[in-house]
């Protein structure tokens, strides 16, 4: 084997065992429901990492339709796997359209933070807003819950992240809920100005 061949192996072996894991914890907004695979905010997002030269990998767990309780129940295996440096939390949307518990859902997220920060990862908590057809009082029980939990266990949140194109027709696909293409570089913008302090610390 010549010096140069094995100068690269060494090189690549040692980027991958200093790349720092970063994991997606969501629901079909994470998940690119309805988008080309690639097209998601979450591939926009380890792009960003790639341009600037971070040794940032970032493992997209999300899964349409997934609750609260779901991701709870999925979340030790998560982090034993990847051991994560940072956990982006995107879920809540499903609980909330299903009409289930705010006090539940908040608990659910309080377990999930918990468990992540034991692990020895930062939490960024991504919140969600459902439709306003679901009664005031309701939408915002559900809202508050993110402040509230990042007040409470002193994490860094980002507002609603579809807060930019929810209302912009061109911007969201038919069913009026999961953001299309044109969308996800302005959500991975948004997500990214959160990120980039935790990524200093």
């Amino acid at each position: 084997m010549s010096k140069i061949c094995f100068a690269l192996i060494i090189t690549l072996f040692s980027t991958t065992l200093l790349a720092k894991s970063i994991i997606v914890l969501g629901d079909s907004i994470s998940a690119g429901y309805g988008l080309e695979a690639g097209k998601g905010w979450v591939t926009l997002l380890q792009q960003k990492f790639n341009k600037t030269g971070k040794s940032y990998t970032v493992f997209n767990e999300s899964i349409s339709g997934d609750t609260t309780a779901g991701g709870l129940a999925r979340i030790n295996n998560i982090l034993k796997q990847h051991k994560p440096t940072i956990v982006l939390l995107e879920l809540g949307a499903n609980d909330g359209l299903r009409g289930l518990s705010p006090k539940l859902m908040k608990n659910n997220l309080a377990e999930m933070i918990k468990r992540s920060q034991k692990s020895g990862a930062q939490v960024l908590l991504l919140s969600m807003r459902i439709p306003p057809n679901y009664g005031k009082r309701y939408v915002d029980m559900f809202y508050k819950v993110y402040p509230q939990l990042a007040q409470e266990m002193n994490i860094p949140f980002v507002p609603f992240i579809l807060e930019d194109v929810a209302l912009v027709k061109e911007m969201m696909q038919k069913d009026g809920l999961h953001p299309n293409t044109k969308a996800q570089p302005i959500i991975a913008d948004k997500v990214w100005a959160y990120l980039k302090p935790l990524l200093e610390n």
